[in-house]
């Protein structure tokens, strides 16, 4: 099962890589995350070499459509946040899960064995 890395995973992370204290590792963390979120809010592209890079794109209006009554209804304008993986990233992900897939083959294999 897949788990959610909080901050508190990213400053134990900086601070089992880099030898930083904990509490200079959490500061460390946010000040990243406060300079990714404070370009974003300006409107800046944040990109990050061989992981991917952040945006926000204004989506114009449109009209939708309220599935229980078939109504009409207009979706105003909004910015909506945006990531696109690099290759790097999506190589890493593609083969993880196919390692994954390999791994459950060779269990299937084992059960059908015994």
């Amino acid at each position: 099962m897949a788990r959610t890395v909080t901050r508190a995973d990213l400053a134990e992370a900086v601070y089992q890589e880099v030898g930083l204290s904990r509490h200079e590792s959490a500061q460390l963390v946010e000040a990243v995350l406060s300079v990714v979120s404070d370009s974003l809010v300006e409107g800046d592209t944040v990109k990050i070499s061989s992981f991917g890079t952040f945006a926000v794109r204004q989506k114009g209006e449109r009209v939708g459509r309220n599935p229980k009554t078939g109504e009409e209804v207009p979706i105003l304008p909004r910015k909506v946040l945006v990531f696109r993986a690099t290759n790097v990233l999506k190589d890493r992900i593609g083969k993880s899960l196919a390692d994954v897939a390999d791994l459950d083959l060779e269990t299937e294999d084992d059960e059908a064995e015994a």
